[in-house]
Order: structure tokens, then C-alpha cells, then sequence
């Protein structure tokens, strides 16, 4: 078994492509730096080669559309195991055939990446519903998530264009790294200290806007005020609503917590 093993970053997956093709030695798996390989297992270790990935970029970009090539980035943000190996066969495939792969469902890869798409670009929709900001006593609008899947890169364009007049901060708990906007770009943080509830997602009273609290009391007032008990059904709820999104949503925190 011939392994390789590279930085986890998209450019290195394209590196290990190029570097496949230079060698004509393909992998069989291709795993993070800091896996324990197998025994009696060959490995080459692939160092991320920014002229080496543009060049797999622009041979791929004659071989398939636009959107496969976006399609290939989003699933390689799923962070299913194995997702390098499949990935790197579609690209193997799509760099040799005669014509275009994408859409050869009787493929095994394409077909998996097209069911790891959906799986993918169905959390982000799930974010963007989700997402509950609480206002900070600085004025920014911060929001945690913990997604399945690595979605904040793709969601960024859509919170930027629908809050584009408050600077904001969406952190994912799960890979300790956010998103922030100051009202001109977003940027990617990470804290060394979250000064956050990982159970709510709660930001601690001394952080918060000074009528923040008000408003989630007014939201679930609301909430409750509306809601007929006779017609409700969890079973349906779930299903539109997982229950793992619950921990984060203002309106699903029973009680109003005064700390």
C-alpha cells in the first residue's frame, strides 16, 4: 500500500495530484501529516507546492465546468474520512478522460462526491437558518456553531451580503476558528481564550450589550405567545429542526438566565 501524506490544506491535495503525475506513482490512500500509517506501508510525503496546485487547478479547469470545480472544494470541506482518496481519483479520472466526468453518475467516485455535496451544502443551508447572534458590549454581533461539516468558508459571501452593516464574528467551536467582518472584509480568527458557555453558546453577562438579554427575553416571550400547544408536533420538528442545533437557538433555552 502506497501512501501519501500531505498538510491537510486544498492546495496540498492538488500537490499530491501533481506530484502523482510527476512521479507516475499513485497513491492508495492519502492521509493528514500527523496519521499513524500501517505497517508495511510505502509512504511520500507531499509538500504543498502553490505553482505545482495552480497547474492541476488550470489542467482541471479545461476538463470540467465551474461548478464541478467548485463542487470538488466543498466536498473536500465535508472532512469525511477518505474524502482525499475519492477526491483524488475524480481529479485522476477527470485529467485523463476524453471528455467530461461530471456527470457519469455510474462512477462510483462521482457519485459519492455528488451525495457528499449535497450532505455538505445541506449544512451550510442549515447555518444560515440557525445562526443566533447576541449583540456584545463593543458592538459586535457574535454567533457560535458547531457544523458537521468545515462550512464557515462557504457561508462567508452570504453573511457578508445579508449583515453588511454590523460587523460581526461566527465561530465554530468544533475546529476553534471563526469569521470576522468590520464591515469591509472578512477575516478568519481564532481566540486563546473563548469566553463562552459550549453547552448555549452564551457569552458571559459582562460581555454582552447592555439590552441584549432584553431582547432574548422579548424573543421567547414571543415565541411562547404565538405558539398553539394543541398543534405541536416534535416529530415534525426534528425533522426540520435537528435537535443537535438546539443547544445554540435563543428560542429553544427554556429558561432566561440572568447570570
Amino acid at each position: 500500500m502506497r501512501y501519501f501524506t500531505y498538510d491537510r490544506t486544498f492546495d496540498g491535495l492538488l500537490t499530491c495530484v501533481f506530484d502523482a503525475f510527476n512521479r507516475k506513482e499513485f497513491p492508495d490512500n492519502i492521509v493528514g501529516e500527523d496519521v499513524q500509517l500501517p505497517l508495511f506501508t510505502e509512504m511520500f510525503r507531499v509538500v504543498t507546492d502553490e505553482a505545482g496546485a495552480d497547474r492541476v487547478l488550470k489542467a482541471l479547469q479545461k476538463k470540467i465546468s465551474s461548478s464541478a470545480l467548485e463542487m470538488l472544494f466543498i466536498t473536500y470541506l465535508s472532512e469525511i474520512e477518505g474524502i482525499e482518496i475519492i477526491l483524488f481519483r475524480y481529479m485522476q479520472k477527470a485529467l485523463t478522460a476524453e471528455s467530461s466526468i461530471e456527470m457519469n453518475f455510474a462512477d462510483p467516485d462521482v457519485l459519492e462526491l455528488s451525495k457528499i455535496y449535497k450532505k455538505v451544502t445541506r449544512e451550510e443551508e442549515r447555518m444560515r437558518q440557525f445562526v443566533r447572534f447576541q449583540k456584545t458590549a463593543d458592538g459586535i454581533f457574535f454567533a457560535v456553531m458547531d457544523p458537521k461539516h468545515n462550512v464557515l468558508p462557504i457561508s462567508a459571501r452570504f453573511f457578508r451580503t445579508r449583515f453588511a452593516d454590523q460587523q460581526w464574528i461566527i465561530y465554530d467551536v468544533r475546529r476553534k476558528y471563526g469569521l470576522f467582518y468590520d464591515l469591509k472584509t472578512v477575516e478568519t480568527v481564532q481566540f486563546n481564550h473563548l469566553d463562552v458557555s459550549l453547552e448555549t453558546g452564551k457569552l458571559t453577562v459582562e460581555k454582552l450589550d447592555d439590552y441584549e438579554l432584553v431582547f432574548q427575553h422579548l424573543w421567547k416571550d414571543y415565541l411562547k405567545a404565538i405558539t398553539i400547544n394543541e398543534r405541536k408536533n416534535l416529530k415534525l420538528q426534528r425533522q426540520h429542526l435537528p435537535k443537535r442545533f438546539w443547544k445554540f437557538l435563543t428560542e429553544k433555552q427554556e429558561s432566561f438566565d440572568n447570570r
